[in-house]
Parts: structure tokens; sequence; C-alpha cells
């Protein structure tokens, strides 16, 4: 489990995230639906220990992980992944591109291991960079040259990015705000692969139908904290907080 309990952070004299306690078992989509800047950014890059909050406790495996020291902290970290909103490419094939995960996220005990299992794929690309291409549907791309993409196909390259390491936790950050509706369903599917991989997933997203789609609990993301957590279902047929009602029924925008 990932939890943070009771975490806000500051920039400067500006509280940009205040009072989130949120926990992300293995294996479930977690959808944080809210209007833009109230935080939802800050909140993953808390996840995905980033940054330090101003003020609570972040947990990763029951450690807390900025009470533990730089080398544990970084193995801790190398156990989350982060997809951005804007897809961010080297100058490589798209299987480079993919592999450079992989390359960053082990730790040097993992390279003996990884050369015996991971050679196996076409042309010498390790097997699973072509595993998670194939989840995003590339496998067909790996030797082009990734900026030679378009929009929808780039984010689909950073989720395989991500993806390839198998993280126990994933974070996506609106991965799927510029895409047209054929590259959102393949994130989309790509996300509930992750979940059936075991992988823990939080989507922050503008897109309250695609929380409906895809999460199996939504959080309300609004100025003063997380307004309401709880099962997508009852989250935006039944909520218990006239806040997330008034904001999934478009009266409120902040």
């Amino acid at each position: 489990m990932i939890r943070l309990s009771e975490v806000s952070h500051d920039y400067g004299a500006e509280t940009v995230v205040e009072d989130v306690t949120l926990s992300v078992e293995p294996g479930e989509v977690v959808g944080i639906i809210g209007p833009s800047g109230v935080g939802k950014t800050t909140l993953l890059r808390i996840l995905a220990l980033f940054i330090r909050p101003t003020t609570g406790t972040v947990e990763l495996g029951g450690r807390s992980v900025w009470d533990v020291d730089e080398d544990e902290r970084l193995a801790l970290r190398r156990r989350v992944g982060m997809v951005f909103q804007k897809a961010s490419l080297f100058d490589a094939s798209v299987a480079q591109n993919v592999e450079y995960g992989l390359r960053v996220r082990r730790s040097w005990d993992d390279r003996l291991r990884d050369a015996l299992w991971s050679l196996a794929g076409a042309n010498g690309t390790p097997a699973a960079v072509e595993r998670s291409l194939d989840v995003v549907g590339l496998s067909d791309k790996l030797d082009q040259q990734a900026r030679s993409l378009s929009g929808g196909e780039a984010q689909r390259v950073s989720f395989a990015r991500a993806f390839a390491y198998e993280p126990a936790f994933l974070l996506l950050d609106e991965p799927t705000s510029d895409l047209d509706p054929r590259n959102t369903g393949v994130i989309e599917e790509a996300i509930l692969e992750a979940r059936d991989r075991g992988i823990g997933v939080v989507v922050a997203t503008h897109d309250m139908h695609q929380a409906e789609r895809i999460a199996d609990r939504v959080g309300v993301l609004l100025g003063d904290g997380i307004t309401e957590i709880g099962p997508t279902e009852r989250i935006f047929e039944n909520p218990t907080d006239e806040r997330t009602r008034q904001f999934i029924d478009g009266e409120l925008v902040y």
C-alpha cells in the first residue's frame, strides 16, 4: 500500500494541497477528479516521492519514506512510475526510449539478473520492452524514431516506458487530455491491464466520464482537500458530501 496521512503542501505562502489522507492498494485504479488549480499534479508528485510534503506522512510498503536514508528512499522511489500530461521522448527509437526507463530504474544489483532474463526479444530488444509496447499497441514501431510519432502515439510510448519496469504503483497525470478517442481508448485499456497485473494506478483527470469508465474508487479534490472518496458508482450516483454532488453536477467549479 501507498498511503498519505494528513498531507499538506505549500509553495511559499500558498497552500496547494491541504490535509489529504489517501491510500492506494496494489491492483486497483483510483481516479482523482477536480478542477484545474486544486493540486492534482502536486498530489501525484508527492505520491511519486518527487517532493516532500510540508506536513503529513507518506508511507510505501509500511515505511515512512521521509524517515529513511537516501539509499532506501531511492529504492522505494523505484517502485513508483509516473506518466506526465505531455510526452517527453528522446531523439532515439521507440524501443530505446522504453528501454531507457529500465536502465535508470534498475539498481546496479539487478543488472546481471536483467541480462539473463530480458534479452530474449527481436533484434536484441529486451523482452520487457516488447511486452510493454504490445500493451499499448506499438510493437510494430520498435525501430521507428520516437519524434516521428503522432502525439497520441508518443503518449503511449511514455506509458510503455513507465509500464516496462512493472512498478508497484503507476501515477498518471491527465494522460489522455489531448488525445483522440482511439488513443484514449488504448491508454485506458493499458491502465486496466496494469491493474490486472497487480499494479496500483492513480489517475488524475478532468474527464469525469473517464474516471467512471476505469476507476475502482474516485476521490474528489477541491480547494480544501479531498471532499470525498469511495467506490466509483457511489461517488457519481449517491455522493454523501454536498460539494461532491455540486462538482459532479457542474454547479461547483472550485
